[in-house]
Protein backbone atom coordinates (compact mmCIF):
# COMPACT_ATOMS: atom_id res chain seq x y z
CA UNK A 1 0.00 0.00 0.00
CA UNK A 2 1.09 3.62 -0.86
CA UNK A 3 0.69 6.12 1.96
CA UNK A 4 -0.24 9.29 0.92
CA UNK A 5 1.48 12.54 2.45
CA UNK A 6 -0.56 14.87 4.27
CA UNK A 7 -0.51 17.47 1.96
CA UNK A 8 -1.21 16.10 -0.89
CA UNK A 9 -5.10 16.21 0.30
CA UNK A 10 -4.94 19.19 0.31
CA UNK A 11 -3.19 19.95 -3.10
CA UNK A 12 -6.28 17.63 -4.46
CA UNK A 13 -8.72 19.92 -3.11
CA UNK A 14 -10.61 21.68 -6.30
CA UNK A 15 -10.52 25.34 -6.45
CA UNK A 16 -13.89 25.98 -6.14
CA UNK A 17 -14.29 24.57 -2.02
CA UNK A 18 -11.98 28.00 -1.12
CA UNK A 19 -15.17 30.06 -2.46
CA UNK A 20 -17.13 27.69 0.20
CA UNK A 21 -14.70 28.21 2.81
CA UNK A 22 -16.44 30.16 5.53
CA UNK A 23 -13.97 30.25 8.09
CA UNK A 24 -13.12 33.94 9.47
CA UNK A 25 -16.06 35.55 7.54
CA UNK A 26 -17.39 37.51 10.82
CA UNK A 27 -14.41 38.65 11.26
CA UNK A 28 -13.44 40.37 7.78
CA UNK A 29 -17.72 41.58 7.70
CA UNK A 30 -16.78 43.42 11.22
CA UNK A 31 -12.98 44.68 9.96
CA UNK A 32 -15.33 46.31 7.03
CA UNK A 33 -18.01 47.50 8.74
CA UNK A 34 -16.30 48.75 11.59
CA UNK A 35 -14.69 52.57 10.45
CA UNK A 36 -18.34 52.99 9.40
CA UNK A 37 -19.80 52.23 12.69
CA UNK A 38 -16.90 54.69 14.51
CA UNK A 39 -17.59 57.44 12.09
CA UNK A 40 -21.36 57.08 12.76
CA UNK A 41 -20.46 56.97 16.93
CA UNK A 42 -18.67 59.97 16.97
CA UNK A 43 -20.95 61.72 14.42
CA UNK A 44 -23.64 60.95 16.59
CA UNK A 45 -21.48 62.25 19.75
CA UNK A 46 -20.65 65.34 17.55
CA UNK A 47 -23.91 66.19 17.03
CA UNK A 48 -25.19 65.92 20.82
CA UNK A 49 -22.20 68.46 21.87
CA UNK A 50 -23.68 70.44 19.28
CA UNK A 51 -27.09 70.27 20.63
CA UNK A 52 -26.02 70.70 24.21
CA UNK A 53 -24.31 73.99 23.07
CA UNK A 54 -26.77 75.38 21.33
CA UNK A 55 -29.11 74.68 24.57
CA UNK A 56 -26.42 76.63 26.70
CA UNK A 57 -26.52 79.64 24.10
CA UNK A 58 -30.04 79.68 24.80
CA UNK A 59 -29.51 79.49 28.50
CA UNK A 60 -27.13 82.41 28.67
CA UNK A 61 -29.37 84.67 26.32
CA UNK A 62 -32.46 83.75 28.60
CA UNK A 63 -30.85 84.14 31.53
CA UNK A 64 -29.12 87.09 31.44
CA UNK A 65 -31.70 89.50 29.58
CA UNK A 66 -34.09 87.95 32.66
CA UNK A 67 -32.03 89.12 35.50
CA UNK A 68 -31.01 92.57 33.56
CA UNK A 69 -35.23 93.21 33.69
CA UNK A 70 -35.15 92.37 37.38
CA UNK A 71 -33.09 94.79 39.19
CA UNK A 72 -35.31 96.49 41.02
CA UNK A 73 -35.67 100.70 41.27
CA UNK A 74 -32.09 101.70 39.46
CA UNK A 75 -29.44 99.81 37.98
CA UNK A 76 -25.33 100.65 37.93
CA UNK A 77 -22.58 99.13 36.04
CA UNK A 78 -21.78 96.81 39.31
CA UNK A 79 -25.81 95.38 38.85
CA UNK A 80 -24.60 94.57 34.89
CA UNK A 81 -20.97 93.55 35.75
CA UNK A 82 -22.77 90.81 38.14
CA UNK A 83 -25.20 89.33 35.55
CA UNK A 84 -22.19 89.25 32.50
CA UNK A 85 -20.14 87.17 34.86
CA UNK A 86 -23.05 84.68 35.53
CA UNK A 87 -23.51 84.42 31.57
CA UNK A 88 -19.50 82.88 31.97
CA UNK A 89 -20.47 81.06 34.47
CA UNK A 90 -23.00 79.48 32.14
CA UNK A 91 -21.57 78.81 29.16
CA UNK A 92 -18.38 76.99 30.69
CA UNK A 93 -14.20 77.37 31.08
CA UNK A 94 -14.58 78.07 27.09
CA UNK A 95 -17.52 80.90 26.72
CA UNK A 96 -15.57 83.65 27.61
CA UNK A 97 -12.78 83.65 24.90
CA UNK A 98 -15.31 82.15 22.36
CA UNK A 99 -18.03 83.32 23.05
CA UNK A 100 -19.92 87.50 23.19
CA UNK A 101 -22.91 88.15 25.07
CA UNK A 102 -24.33 92.01 24.20
CA UNK A 103 -26.64 93.50 26.25
CA UNK A 104 -29.33 96.40 25.30
CA UNK A 105 -31.57 98.30 26.76
CA UNK A 106 -34.32 99.67 24.77
CA UNK A 107 -37.04 102.42 25.42
CA UNK A 108 -38.99 104.78 23.28
CA UNK A 109 -37.14 107.73 22.19
CA UNK A 110 -39.66 110.18 22.84
CA UNK A 111 -40.21 112.15 19.50
CA UNK A 112 -43.04 112.40 17.96
CA UNK A 113 -44.32 112.32 13.72
CA UNK A 114 -42.09 111.23 11.18
CA UNK A 115 -38.84 111.10 14.34
CA UNK A 116 -41.15 108.90 16.03
CA UNK A 117 -39.00 105.18 17.21
CA UNK A 118 -37.08 103.51 19.88
CA UNK A 119 -33.69 104.20 21.05
CA UNK A 120 -31.00 102.31 22.83
CA UNK A 121 -30.09 103.69 26.19
CA UNK A 122 -27.03 101.67 26.98
CA UNK A 123 -25.23 98.80 25.80
CA UNK A 124 -23.21 96.82 27.82
CA UNK A 125 -20.79 93.18 26.71
CA UNK A 126 -18.61 90.71 27.60
CA UNK A 127 -16.71 88.12 25.54
CA UNK A 128 -13.73 87.67 23.41
CA UNK A 129 -15.32 86.66 19.67
CA UNK A 130 -14.61 89.16 17.74
CA UNK A 131 -16.86 88.39 14.54
CA UNK A 132 -19.31 89.95 11.87
CA UNK A 133 -21.62 87.59 13.79
CA UNK A 134 -20.79 88.61 16.94
CA UNK A 135 -21.54 92.28 16.59
CA UNK A 136 -24.83 94.04 17.78
CA UNK A 137 -27.37 93.25 15.40
CA UNK A 138 -29.33 95.87 15.78
CA UNK A 139 -27.11 98.51 16.31
CA UNK A 140 -24.79 100.36 18.60
CA UNK A 141 -25.59 102.42 22.07
CA UNK A 142 -27.83 105.65 21.31
CA UNK A 143 -28.77 104.44 17.73
CA UNK A 144 -32.58 105.84 17.49
CA UNK A 145 -32.09 108.32 19.92
CA UNK A 146 -32.67 111.30 17.73
CA UNK A 147 -34.79 109.78 14.86
CA UNK A 148 -36.44 106.83 13.88
CA UNK A 149 -34.05 104.64 12.37
CA UNK A 150 -34.80 102.07 15.17
CA UNK A 151 -38.13 101.11 15.01
CA UNK A 152 -37.71 97.54 16.54
CA UNK A 153 -35.64 94.94 17.47
CA UNK A 154 -35.51 91.19 16.05
CA UNK A 155 -36.43 90.37 13.28
CA UNK A 156 -39.80 89.04 11.54
CA UNK A 157 -41.65 87.51 12.42
CA UNK A 158 -40.35 88.15 16.18
CA UNK A 159 -40.16 91.86 15.72
CA UNK A 160 -40.87 93.64 19.27
CA UNK A 161 -40.35 97.18 20.98
CA UNK A 162 -40.96 98.16 24.04
CA UNK A 163 -44.47 99.49 25.70
CA UNK A 164 -44.76 103.52 26.44
CA UNK A 165 -43.29 104.61 30.04
CA UNK A 166 -41.42 100.95 29.91
CA UNK A 167 -38.13 99.34 28.65
CA UNK A 168 -36.87 95.92 26.91
CA UNK A 169 -33.39 94.52 27.93
CA UNK A 170 -32.77 92.96 24.45
CA UNK A 171 -29.63 90.09 24.67
CA UNK A 172 -27.91 88.68 21.99
CA UNK A 173 -25.39 85.65 22.54
CA UNK A 174 -23.01 84.74 20.17
CA UNK A 175 -20.82 81.39 20.56
CA UNK A 176 -18.16 79.53 18.13
CA UNK A 177 -18.70 76.21 18.34
CA UNK A 178 -15.67 73.95 19.79
CA UNK A 179 -15.98 70.68 18.18
CA UNK A 180 -15.84 67.78 20.60
CA UNK A 181 -14.18 65.06 17.99
CA UNK A 182 -13.08 66.85 14.65
CA UNK A 183 -14.25 70.09 12.83
CA UNK A 184 -14.56 67.67 9.73
CA UNK A 185 -17.91 67.06 10.98
CA UNK A 186 -19.63 70.69 10.96
CA UNK A 187 -17.20 72.85 11.18
CA UNK A 188 -17.14 76.18 13.83
CA UNK A 189 -20.18 77.61 12.82
CA UNK A 190 -21.24 80.70 15.11
CA UNK A 191 -24.19 79.56 17.57
CA UNK A 192 -26.25 82.57 18.38
CA UNK A 193 -29.70 83.10 20.74
CA UNK A 194 -31.49 86.49 21.09
CA UNK A 195 -33.93 86.90 24.38
CA UNK A 196 -35.77 89.98 25.16
CA UNK A 197 -37.54 90.52 28.58
CA UNK A 198 -39.65 93.69 30.02
CA UNK A 199 -38.31 95.76 33.05
CA UNK A 200 -40.00 94.87 35.64
CA UNK A 201 -40.17 97.95 38.71
CA UNK A 202 -37.94 100.32 37.71
CA UNK A 203 -38.83 103.75 36.75
CA UNK A 204 -35.29 105.18 36.32
CA UNK A 205 -34.06 103.44 33.24
CA UNK A 206 -30.55 105.10 33.41
CA UNK A 207 -27.05 103.09 33.83
CA UNK A 208 -25.78 104.23 36.78
CA UNK A 209 -21.97 104.31 37.59
CA UNK A 210 -21.05 102.40 41.12
CA UNK A 211 -17.64 102.39 42.89
CA UNK A 212 -14.60 100.11 42.01
CA UNK A 213 -17.18 98.97 38.64
CA UNK A 214 -15.55 99.53 35.54
CA UNK A 215 -18.08 99.78 32.73
CA UNK A 216 -18.01 96.23 30.18
CA UNK A 217 -18.21 98.62 26.95
CA UNK A 218 -18.64 96.89 24.03
CA UNK A 219 -15.48 98.09 22.16
CA UNK A 220 -13.45 95.80 25.05
CA UNK A 221 -12.64 91.95 23.96
CA UNK A 222 -11.81 89.98 26.61
CA UNK A 223 -11.58 86.71 27.96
Amino acid sequence: MTATRPDAAVKARPWTSIFRDTRGLAMIEFAMVTPVLITLGLAGAEVTNMAIAQMRVNQISTSVSDNVARVRNSINEADVNEVLLSASILGGSDFPANGRVVVSSVESNGKTGADAGQYIRWQRCTGALNVAESQPKYGLQDKGKTNNSLQFMGTAPRKIAPAAGSALIFVEVTYKYQPLVSARFFGTPVLRSEAVYNVRERNDQTLGSASGATASVCTTYAA
